[in-house]
Formats: structure tokens, C-alpha cells, sequence
């Protein structure tokens, strides 16, 4: 097995056998790895406390057919701020749930990493209402299925000219009449699709200072279901907290 050396980003862990985990990782040389982290569960074990998601690591692993081997894991940044504060906690498994989700084995995505890593130090200095819903809107331009929020997605006609109503994940926004209901289609507020054509024309940071609220809750809604439409599954981070909610809700 190759010995090499790679900094990266822990997606997520489970359990293997009565001490190993499976660690996986986003690298900035190799993109998704799987690894085998041995011995990390015993009490003993250095290594242990640093393959935490969201960790940041200089990593020295030995290449394998199907799994590689962590023979050394140093922090470059922990990001313990992220565990000590469950709403950033939230916001970070939701971060790491989608890039685990568009992420290849093997495939160095530089911008992906990258991306990644800015939003996880966004999340530590300045979480917003929005951070979250913001990264889902990038990470679809940067796969290149952004739906339209500017113009109707059937006729054409541009929000200047028409009112957009509606949102489908898989179309994009449609005005009054080419929106008769039905299929994935639900109603949107300009307001919310203002906001969307920001974070996807630039203007990100404009965006991180909505305040929470019904627009920030629309806007975090539509994000979820544009990129489970394209991954073509549901994500388990926001469906749980919805879950949540809902249960707290119920008197």
C-alpha cells in the first residue's frame, strides 16, 4: 500500500468491529475517501478525538484497494465551536450531509473543498439563518443545476415583466400562468426568490443578513427541496429537525 500524505475534512464516522470506525473524509487531493481508523475507540487511543465530523486534518493514510488506513490525523483547525453549540452542531451535519451526498470517491474537487471549508469557518465566526440554505444554492450552481429564479421557466418572461408565483425543484420558478398546480410545484413569495437570485448571483453575504424569520424559513425550505430533488433522495439533517419541531409543536 502507497503511504501519502493529504489534508481533509471528516463527513462522517461509524463504528467498525469493537474498536475501528469507518472515517469519512473530503480530501483536497483525492476528494471522498473511506477510511479505516484502527484502534481509535479505545480509551488509550490519540487519534480518537480528532476524527470528529467537521474536523479539519493533516492526515497521513496508506492508500488500500476499497479502504484506506489513517496512520496519523493532526488538527489543523477542530472547529470545536461546532459541538459546544447544538444550533451550530445542526447547521455543520447539515453542511457535511450535503457534500457527503455530491462528493466522488476519487475525484479531487478543489472549489468543492474549498466551499466546504469556508462555510465551516463561517459557521464558527458568524452563523447566520441562512448559512445553510446559502450553501445548498452554491453547492447546486456548482454542480450545475441551479434551478431559475429570475424568469419564468416556461415562458420565459423575466420577473420584471410577470409575477413569479410558483417553484418547481426540478423547473425552477413559473409565473401565475404557467402555474395551473400539481406536480412539485408550491407556492413562492418574490421575496423568497429575491433572496435566492442573490446567493446565486454573488451577493452571499447580503443574503447571511436575513434575519431568521418566515422569509429566512421560505428560502431554507426551497434549498432543501431543490437539492433532494436533484440527489433524488431526502436529506437527513433538516427532515429530522422538522421532525423535532413538529413533535414540540404538538401540545
Amino acid at each position: 500500500m502507497a503511504l501519502y500524505r493529504d489534508e481533509g475534512i471528516v463527513l462522517r464516522t461509524h463504528k467498525l468491529g469493537e474498536s475501528d470506525r469507518i472515517v469519512v473524509l473530503l480530501t483536497a487531493g483525492r476528494g471522498k475517501v473511506r477510511a479505516v481508523a484502527k484502534g481509535v475507540r479505545r480509551a488509550s487511543s490519540r487519534l480518537g478525538g480528532r476524527l470528529e465530523p467537521g474536523g479539519h486534518l493533516a492526515l497521513l493514510l496508506h492508500e488500500g484497494r476499497e479502504l484506506h488506513v489513517v496512520t496519523q490525523a493532526e488538527a489543523i483547525e477542530p472547529f470545536g465551536e461546532l459541538r459546544a453549540d447544538l444550533v451550530r452542531l445542526r447547521d455543520a451535519l447539515a453542511l457535511l450531509e450535503a457534500v457527503d451526498q455530491v462528493a466522488r470517491e476519487g475525484e479531487a474537487d478543489p472549489r468543492l473543498y474549498a466551499m466546504l471549508l469556508r462555510a465551516l469557518r463561517t459557521l464558527v465566526a458568524h452563523p447566520a439563518p441562512l448559512l445553510v440554505a446559502g450553501f445548498y444554492w452554491k453547492l447546486l450552481a456548482l454542480e450545475g443545476v441551479a434551478p431559475g429564479v429570475t424568469e419564468c421557466a416556461r415562458c420565459g418572461a423575466s420577473a420584471a415583466e410577470v409575477d413569479l408565483v410558483a417553484f418547481d425543484p426540478s423547473e425552477g420558478a413559473s409565473c401565475r400562468g404557467c402555474a395551473p398546480g400539481g406536480g412539485g410545484r408550491r407556492a413562492v413569495t418574490p421575496e423568497a426568490l429575491g433572496v435566492v437570485a442573490a446567493i446565486l448571483g454573488g451577493d452571499l453575504a447580503g443574503a447571511l443578513s436575513t434575519p431568521p424569520g418566515p422569509l429566512a424559513t421560505e428560502v431554507t425550505d426551497l434549498a432543501t427541496r431543490a437539492l433532494e430533488g436533484h440527489l433524488e433522495r431526502r436529506l437527513r439533517v433538516p427532515r429530522l429537525l422538522e421532525r423535532s419541531v413538529a413533535r414540540l409543536a404538538v401540545p
